[in-house]
Protein backbone atom coordinates (compact mmCIF):
# COMPACT_ATOMS: atom_id res chain seq x y z
CA UNK A 1 0.00 0.00 0.00
CA UNK A 2 1.21 3.51 -0.74
CA UNK A 3 2.69 5.56 2.09
CA UNK A 4 2.22 8.97 0.37
CA UNK A 5 0.17 10.60 3.12
CA UNK A 6 -2.46 13.22 2.33
CA UNK A 7 -3.92 15.65 4.84
CA UNK A 8 -6.84 13.26 5.43
CA UNK A 9 -4.64 10.21 6.01
CA UNK A 10 -2.31 9.04 8.76
CA UNK A 11 0.45 6.49 8.99
CA UNK A 12 -0.21 3.16 10.68
CA UNK A 13 2.41 0.69 11.89
CA UNK A 14 1.42 -2.97 11.74
CA UNK A 15 2.70 -6.52 12.09
CA UNK A 16 1.45 -9.36 9.89
CA UNK A 17 1.19 -12.67 11.77
CA UNK A 18 -0.48 -16.06 11.48
CA UNK A 19 -1.47 -18.94 13.73
CA UNK A 20 -1.64 -22.20 11.76
CA UNK A 21 -2.44 -20.20 8.61
CA UNK A 22 -5.19 -18.09 10.20
CA UNK A 23 -3.67 -14.67 9.39
CA UNK A 24 -3.84 -11.36 11.20
CA UNK A 25 -2.92 -7.72 11.09
CA UNK A 26 -1.75 -6.87 14.62
CA UNK A 27 -1.83 -3.22 15.67
CA UNK A 28 -0.35 -1.48 18.70
CA UNK A 29 -3.21 0.69 19.97
CA UNK A 30 -1.22 1.78 23.01
CA UNK A 31 1.45 3.79 21.17
CA UNK A 32 -0.75 4.95 18.27
CA UNK A 33 -4.29 6.31 18.34
CA UNK A 34 -6.75 3.97 16.63
CA UNK A 35 -9.87 5.10 18.44
CA UNK A 36 -11.73 6.47 15.42
CA UNK A 37 -10.98 3.85 12.74
CA UNK A 38 -14.16 3.14 10.80
CA UNK A 39 -15.60 -0.20 9.74
CA UNK A 40 -14.81 0.67 6.13
CA UNK A 41 -11.16 1.29 7.05
CA UNK A 42 -10.91 -2.09 8.80
CA UNK A 43 -12.34 -3.67 5.64
CA UNK A 44 -9.78 -1.85 3.52
CA UNK A 45 -6.86 -3.05 5.65
CA UNK A 46 -8.09 -6.66 5.55
CA UNK A 47 -8.75 -6.67 1.79
CA UNK A 48 -6.32 -9.09 0.11
CA UNK A 49 -6.04 -7.14 -3.14
CA UNK A 50 -6.52 -3.52 -2.01
CA UNK A 51 -5.03 -3.68 1.49
CA UNK A 52 -2.63 -5.70 3.62
CA UNK A 53 -4.89 -8.75 3.71
CA UNK A 54 -6.01 -10.76 6.74
CA UNK A 55 -8.74 -12.94 8.19
CA UNK A 56 -8.91 -10.73 11.28
CA UNK A 57 -7.37 -7.55 12.69
CA UNK A 58 -6.12 -7.61 16.29
CA UNK A 59 -5.92 -4.39 18.28
CA UNK A 60 -3.68 -4.27 21.38
CA UNK A 61 -4.90 -1.83 24.03
CA UNK A 62 -4.37 -1.00 27.69
CA UNK A 63 -6.41 -3.11 30.10
CA UNK A 64 -9.61 -1.64 31.49
CA UNK A 65 -9.79 -4.00 34.49
CA UNK A 66 -7.27 -4.61 37.31
CA UNK A 67 -6.96 -8.38 36.81
CA UNK A 68 -5.64 -8.08 33.22
CA UNK A 69 -2.31 -6.98 31.74
CA UNK A 70 -3.74 -5.94 28.35
CA UNK A 71 -6.97 -5.75 26.41
CA UNK A 72 -7.36 -6.89 22.84
CA UNK A 73 -10.14 -6.40 20.33
CA UNK A 74 -10.85 -8.40 17.18
CA UNK A 75 -12.26 -7.17 13.87
CA UNK A 76 -13.21 -9.60 11.12
CA UNK A 77 -12.39 -9.04 7.46
CA UNK A 78 -15.87 -7.56 6.98
CA UNK A 79 -15.03 -4.85 9.52
CA UNK A 80 -17.32 -6.16 12.26
CA UNK A 81 -16.03 -6.55 15.81
CA UNK A 82 -16.27 -10.02 17.39
CA UNK A 83 -15.80 -11.42 20.87
CA UNK A 84 -13.04 -14.00 20.60
CA UNK A 85 -10.31 -15.44 18.37
CA UNK A 86 -8.24 -18.40 19.54
CA UNK A 87 -5.46 -18.29 16.95
CA UNK A 88 -5.34 -14.53 17.37
CA UNK A 89 -4.81 -14.84 21.11
CA UNK A 90 -1.61 -16.80 20.50
CA UNK A 91 -0.36 -14.19 18.05
CA UNK A 92 -1.31 -11.52 20.57
CA UNK A 93 1.02 -12.86 23.26
CA UNK A 94 3.86 -13.36 20.76
CA UNK A 95 3.42 -9.76 19.55
CA UNK A 96 3.36 -8.29 23.06
CA UNK A 97 6.52 -10.14 24.11
CA UNK A 98 8.42 -9.55 20.85
CA UNK A 99 7.55 -5.85 20.82
CA UNK A 100 8.76 -5.43 24.41
CA UNK A 101 5.36 -4.28 25.65
CA UNK A 102 5.67 -6.71 28.57
CA UNK A 103 8.09 -9.24 30.05
CA UNK A 104 5.36 -11.17 31.87
CA UNK A 105 4.85 -14.80 30.93
CA UNK A 106 2.12 -15.92 31.29
CA UNK A 107 -0.02 -12.88 30.47
CA UNK A 108 -3.61 -12.19 31.41
CA UNK A 109 -5.51 -10.58 28.57
CA UNK A 110 -8.95 -8.99 28.55
CA UNK A 111 -11.30 -9.86 25.68
CA UNK A 112 -14.99 -9.01 25.23
CA UNK A 113 -16.50 -11.14 28.00
CA UNK A 114 -13.62 -12.65 29.96
CA UNK A 115 -9.89 -12.72 30.74
CA UNK A 116 -7.62 -15.26 29.02
CA UNK A 117 -4.34 -16.63 30.36
CA UNK A 118 -1.66 -16.87 27.64
CA UNK A 119 1.73 -18.56 27.97
CA UNK A 120 4.65 -18.66 25.53
CA UNK A 121 6.44 -22.02 25.81
CA UNK A 122 10.16 -22.59 25.33
CA UNK A 123 9.54 -24.60 22.15
CA UNK A 124 7.92 -21.58 20.49
CA UNK A 125 4.38 -22.88 20.89
CA UNK A 126 1.83 -20.75 22.72
CA UNK A 127 -0.56 -22.19 25.30
CA UNK A 128 -3.88 -20.48 25.94
CA UNK A 129 -6.43 -21.08 28.67
CA UNK A 130 -9.53 -20.38 26.59
CA UNK A 131 -11.91 -20.53 29.53
CA UNK A 132 -14.87 -22.85 29.92
CA UNK A 133 -17.21 -23.66 27.04
CA UNK A 134 -20.74 -22.24 27.26
CA UNK A 135 -23.77 -24.41 26.56
CA UNK A 136 -26.66 -22.22 27.75
CA UNK A 137 -28.58 -21.21 24.63
CA UNK A 138 -29.29 -17.65 25.72
CA UNK A 139 -25.58 -17.02 26.23
CA UNK A 140 -24.46 -18.50 22.88
CA UNK A 141 -26.98 -17.12 21.63
CA UNK A 142 -29.05 -19.84 19.94
CA UNK A 143 -32.81 -20.28 19.52
CA UNK A 144 -33.70 -23.98 19.27
CA UNK A 145 -37.48 -23.45 19.16
CA UNK A 146 -39.05 -25.61 16.46
CA UNK A 147 -35.90 -27.61 15.71
CA UNK A 148 -35.86 -31.39 15.94
CA UNK A 149 -33.32 -32.65 18.47
CA UNK A 150 -31.73 -35.86 19.67
CA UNK A 151 -29.41 -36.83 22.52
CA UNK A 152 -26.01 -38.34 21.71
CA UNK A 153 -24.18 -39.31 24.91
CA UNK A 154 -23.98 -35.98 26.80
CA UNK A 155 -24.54 -33.76 23.76
CA UNK A 156 -27.86 -32.51 22.43
CA UNK A 157 -27.87 -32.30 18.64
CA UNK A 158 -30.23 -30.15 16.59
CA UNK A 159 -31.49 -30.59 13.03
CA UNK A 160 -30.68 -27.32 11.29
CA UNK A 161 -32.60 -26.82 8.03
CA UNK A 162 -30.23 -25.78 5.23
CA UNK A 163 -31.67 -24.53 1.93
CA UNK A 164 -28.60 -24.91 -0.31
CA UNK A 165 -28.39 -26.51 -2.79
CA UNK A 166 -31.56 -28.38 -1.76
CA UNK A 167 -33.29 -28.21 1.60
CA UNK A 168 -31.94 -30.77 4.07
CA UNK A 169 -31.09 -31.02 7.77
CA UNK A 170 -27.60 -30.85 9.25
CA UNK A 171 -27.28 -32.27 12.76
CA UNK A 172 -25.23 -29.79 14.78
CA UNK A 173 -23.87 -29.46 18.28
CA UNK A 174 -23.92 -25.87 19.54
CA UNK A 175 -21.34 -24.36 21.90
CA UNK A 176 -19.76 -20.99 22.61
CA UNK A 177 -16.07 -20.42 23.25
CA UNK A 178 -16.75 -16.73 23.79
CA UNK A 179 -18.13 -16.80 20.23
CA UNK A 180 -20.81 -19.12 18.83
CA UNK A 181 -20.09 -22.38 16.97
CA UNK A 182 -22.26 -24.94 15.19
CA UNK A 183 -20.31 -28.21 14.84
CA UNK A 184 -21.25 -31.15 12.63
CA UNK A 185 -19.48 -34.46 12.03
CA UNK A 186 -18.76 -35.41 8.40
CA UNK A 187 -17.27 -38.52 6.82
CA UNK A 188 -14.74 -36.65 4.69
CA UNK A 189 -13.90 -33.07 5.56
CA UNK A 190 -12.14 -32.44 2.24
CA UNK A 191 -15.34 -33.05 0.27
CA UNK A 192 -17.67 -31.46 2.85
CA UNK A 193 -19.87 -28.63 1.46
CA UNK A 194 -18.17 -25.95 3.57
CA UNK A 195 -18.30 -23.19 0.98
CA UNK A 196 -21.79 -24.12 -0.23
CA UNK A 197 -23.49 -24.48 3.18
CA UNK A 198 -21.26 -22.35 5.40
CA UNK A 199 -22.84 -19.00 4.46
CA UNK A 200 -26.35 -20.35 5.11
CA UNK A 201 -25.38 -21.72 8.52
CA UNK A 202 -23.47 -18.55 9.45
CA UNK A 203 -26.54 -16.36 8.88
CA UNK A 204 -29.24 -18.83 9.94
CA UNK A 205 -32.12 -17.20 11.83
CA UNK A 206 -31.61 -19.43 14.90
CA UNK A 207 -28.29 -17.62 15.55
CA UNK A 208 -29.14 -13.96 16.22
CA UNK A 209 -25.45 -12.95 16.27
CA UNK A 210 -24.52 -15.33 13.42
CA UNK A 211 -22.34 -18.40 13.98
CA UNK A 212 -19.11 -20.15 12.95
CA UNK A 213 -19.84 -23.36 11.03
CA UNK A 214 -17.49 -26.25 11.85
CA UNK A 215 -17.05 -29.48 9.86
CA UNK A 216 -15.25 -32.21 11.81
CA UNK A 217 -13.94 -35.56 10.57
CA UNK A 218 -13.07 -38.06 13.30
CA UNK A 219 -9.76 -39.85 12.57
CA UNK A 220 -9.50 -41.55 15.97
CA UNK A 221 -10.36 -40.68 19.57
CA UNK A 222 -7.38 -38.33 19.80
CA UNK A 223 -7.25 -36.79 16.32
CA UNK A 224 -9.63 -34.95 13.99
CA UNK A 225 -9.56 -32.98 10.76
CA UNK A 226 -11.43 -29.68 10.79
CA UNK A 227 -12.65 -26.97 8.45
CA UNK A 228 -14.47 -23.87 9.68
CA UNK A 229 -16.50 -21.26 7.83
CA UNK A 230 -16.06 -18.23 10.08
CA UNK A 231 -18.66 -15.51 10.40
CA UNK A 232 -17.48 -12.34 8.75
CA UNK A 233 -14.37 -13.97 7.25
CA UNK A 234 -15.42 -17.04 5.24
CA UNK A 235 -13.42 -20.25 5.39
CA UNK A 236 -10.05 -19.76 7.08
CA UNK A 237 -7.02 -22.06 7.11
CA UNK A 238 -7.51 -22.56 10.85
CA UNK A 239 -9.87 -21.44 13.60
CA UNK A 240 -8.70 -21.71 17.20
CA UNK A 241 -12.07 -21.30 18.90
CA UNK A 242 -13.52 -23.60 16.23
CA UNK A 243 -10.97 -26.28 17.14
CA UNK A 244 -11.89 -25.90 20.82
CA UNK A 245 -15.62 -26.07 20.07
CA UNK A 246 -15.22 -29.13 17.83
CA UNK A 247 -13.22 -31.05 20.45
CA UNK A 248 -15.68 -30.14 23.21
CA UNK A 249 -18.60 -31.26 21.06
CA UNK A 250 -16.80 -34.49 20.09
CA UNK A 251 -15.99 -35.33 23.71
CA UNK A 252 -19.58 -34.65 24.78
CA UNK A 253 -20.78 -36.92 21.98
CA UNK A 254 -18.51 -39.72 23.24
CA UNK A 255 -16.47 -39.68 20.02
CA UNK A 256 -13.23 -38.14 21.36
CA UNK A 257 -11.03 -38.22 24.45
CA UNK A 258 -8.71 -35.44 25.62
CA UNK A 259 -6.18 -34.37 24.43
CA UNK A 260 -7.06 -34.10 20.74
CA UNK A 261 -4.81 -33.16 17.84
CA UNK A 262 -6.71 -30.97 15.38
CA UNK A 263 -5.47 -31.03 11.78
CA UNK A 264 -6.47 -27.84 9.98
CA UNK A 265 -5.50 -26.79 6.47
CA UNK A 266 -2.98 -24.35 7.94
CA UNK A 267 -1.39 -26.53 10.62
CA UNK A 268 -2.02 -28.51 13.79
CA UNK A 269 -3.45 -27.47 17.15
CA UNK A 270 -3.58 -29.46 20.39
CA UNK A 271 -6.77 -29.12 22.43
CA UNK A 272 -7.23 -30.45 25.97
CA UNK A 273 -10.50 -30.39 27.91
CA UNK A 274 -11.24 -31.90 31.29
CA UNK A 275 -14.98 -32.13 30.66
CA UNK A 276 -17.54 -31.48 33.39
CA UNK A 277 -16.68 -31.78 37.08
CA UNK A 278 -19.66 -31.61 39.43
CA UNK A 279 -21.69 -30.21 36.51
CA UNK A 280 -19.18 -27.37 36.03
CA UNK A 281 -17.47 -27.06 32.64
CA UNK A 282 -13.69 -27.03 32.90
CA UNK A 283 -11.47 -24.66 30.88
CA UNK A 284 -10.25 -25.61 27.42
CA UNK A 285 -6.47 -25.46 26.86
CA UNK A 286 -5.25 -24.76 23.32
CA UNK A 287 -1.61 -25.05 22.22
CA UNK A 288 -0.31 -24.05 18.81
CA UNK A 289 2.04 -21.85 16.77
CA UNK A 290 2.22 -18.05 16.47
CA UNK A 291 4.37 -16.77 13.62
CA UNK A 292 5.46 -13.24 12.68
CA UNK A 293 5.48 -12.83 8.88
CA UNK A 294 6.58 -9.21 8.41
CA UNK A 295 6.25 -5.69 9.79
CA UNK A 296 5.34 -2.60 7.83
CA UNK A 297 3.72 0.81 7.63
CA UNK A 298 0.62 1.85 5.70
CA UNK A 299 -1.89 4.70 5.70
CA UNK A 300 -5.56 4.93 6.60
Amino acid sequence: MSTNVSNSQRKLRFTKMHGAGNDFIVLNGIDQDLSNVTREQWQQLAHRQLGIGADQILLVEKATRPDADFRYRIFNADGGEVEQCGNGSRCFVRFVLDQGLSTKNPLRVEVAHTVLTLKSNEDGQVEVDMGAPIFEHSHIPFNANGLASKQEFHEMLYALPIATPATHDSWIGVVSMGNPHAVQVVGDVDSAPVLEEGPSIEKHAVFPKRVNAGYMQILNRHQIKLRVFERGAGETLACGTGACAAVVSGIRRGLLASPVKVNTRGGDLLIAWGGMINEVAQPVIMTGPAITVFEGETVI
